[in-house]
């Protein structure tokens, strides 16, 4: 069992946190830890560290050596936006309105919600949103769904900007591995791909680009922390390294299964957190904020997540998620997960799994592997179905990447009932916006998606409605996969 050791909440802190500092000139705590958040984009669990063969990645396998590594987390979003609005607030993103991907209907937060940024910035911290660089000129990416000014949510770009002695919360924002993916310098034989994709040379190499990118993400990561020792202020910084969501691939982002929204997630507080030790309990992103809170000695408001910090911290029973509209796909999707078991309520069956998303056609390849394919009958899956069942059901332990709905399944009735109720309760419970209707034309919204992905295809040469056995071929050349490359197209 791991021992966590938790800062200790001194009363001068406390009036120091509510009342401002009052002293001139401004004065801190020399015990205030820094914290930094390392986020990567679009990032699922294939590190070395997580035992993901054929990848390396060092510097994120030293971090979690060095700190404690949570085989169970989750986003509350499997898409960007939804996701960041989820852990910046601490709240679900159904409860606070910020659920639809690049919201037009942008909600303005109650004081009753306040941010993680808001708190730190009121505790005395210097908040700042960059890249990691002392270098960088501009805000990092923020990307959330709810009305808010960049230059007052961070008081700055980088760390080094903060006045002597003051301790700072900042968030690292890495781009990788989101798409467009770094091209691949070797193949990567021995990494595995999910056996939900059709084995074709598109698919590998697709993959192959997006662990390049993740490479990349571990050399990113090695020079903040490189950063951090060289300044002599890693001892007491608290690094918080993980995934805004799950991996940007089919069944992935976007999508209510494990792909979508597992993320890896690691901490490092030398002294405060044990070293090298793994916790498989269920863990959210949404732990975030209260995890922060308490290692900067801060009061935290009633929230959804939990301390991390807390050695009597045992996991949650349950994770919720949600998706809702994303780009010109609109959807309501919810789901619960136990340990063992997740349960998916599609609220718009008649769509299909695949229903045109712009951004994923433009962006993903398989998604076109998949369609010619099924279309030769070389390929089957459930997921090519013209509609979804109202109801998933998944028995992870037996079957982890969600390939077999037991919705059906008598024996699994009590589960499913069980779930079912726990999703109806939640829905209620955390006031789950999603049955609302989005104050947005949505006629204009899909017309300007089609115009989008129109000059996107004629920049590429290609004509917009050309077939999926034209677009197969262009992806093929496109990454560097030979026309008369063998294909073994069964599913493994």
């Amino acid at each position: 069992m791991i021992t966590i050791k938790c800062q200790s909440f001194h009363p001068v802190r406390l009036a120091a946190i509510f009342f401002g500092m009052l002293a001139s000139p401004v004065s801190f705590a020399n015990d205030l830890p820094n914290v930094v958040w390392i986020v990567s984009d679009d990032l699922g669990p294939e590190l070395g560290c997580y035992g993901y063969p054929g990848v390396s990645t060092p510097n994120i396998d030293r971090l979690a050596a060095q700190g404690t590594r949570y085989t169970r987390a989750f986003s509350t979003s499997p898409v960007c936006s939804s996701s960041r609005t989820a852990f910046q607030t601490g709240q679900y993103q159904t409860t606070v309105g910020g659920h639809h991907h690049n919201t037009r209907d942008i909600p303005v937060l109650p004081d009753r919600i306040p941010t993680v940024t808001g708190l730190m910035q009121k505790a005395g911290y210097f908040v700042c949103n960059g890249n990691g660089r002392k270098t960088d000129s501009k805000l990092a990416k923020s990307h959330l769904n709810f009305a808010y000014t960049p230059k007052n949510f961070f008081d700055g770009i980088d760390w080094s900007e903060r006045k002597d002695g003051q301790p700072f919360f900042a968030q690292v924002q890495i781009k990788e591995p989101h798409r467009a993916f770094l091209s691949r310098q070797r193949e990567y034989p021995v990494a595995p791909i999910p056996p939900y994709y059709p084995d074709h040379p598109v698919t590998r190499a697709d993959w192959g680009n997006y662990l390049a990118s993740i490479e990349e993400l571990d050399r990113r990561v090695g020079a903040v922390l490189d950063r951090l020792d060289t300044e002599g202020i890693a001892e007491n910084t608290l690094i918080m390294f993980f995934g805004d969501h799950g991996r940007p691939h089919v069944r992935g982002k976007q999508w209510l299964y494990d792909g979508g929204l597992h993320v890896p997630l690691i901490l490092r507080w030398p002294g405060k957190v044990s070293a090298g030790e793994t916790r498989n309990e269920l863990t959210s992103l949404l732990d975030l904020m209260p995890t922060t809170l308490a290692a900067a000695g801060i009061e935290s408001p009633k929230l959804p997540g939990v301390n991390l910090l807390d050695p009597k911290w045992n996991g949650h029973e349950r994770l919720f998620a949600a998706r809702d509209r994303c780009g010109d796909a609109p959807d309501r999707i919810r789901s619960v997960r136990t340990k063992n078991f997740k349960y998916i309520r599609n609220f718009h069956p008649e769509r299909p799994y695949t229903q045109l998303s712009s951004y994923k056609k433009l962006s993903y390849p398989v998604v076109t592997v998949m369609k010619v394919l099924h279309d030769e009958g070389q390929w089957t899956s459930p997921f090519m179905a013209a509609t979804r069942p109202e109801e998933e059901l998944y028995d992870l332990a037996a079957d982890p990447h969600e390939m077999i709905n037991l919705a059906d399944n008598p024996a699994y009735a009590q589960q499913l009932g069980q779930l079912r109720s726990e999703l109806d309760d939640w829905i209620v419970e955390t006031g789950d916006k999603g049955a609302v209707e989005e104050k947005v034309d949505l006629e204009t919204l899909l017309a300007e998606k089609r115009r989008w992905y129109e000059k996107t295809m004629k920049g590429r040469g290609l004509d917009p409605d050309l077939s999926d056995q034209d677009y197969l071929q262009w992806w093929m050349r496109e990454l560097g996969v030979a026309e008369h490359a063998t294909t073994d197209s069964q599913s493994r």
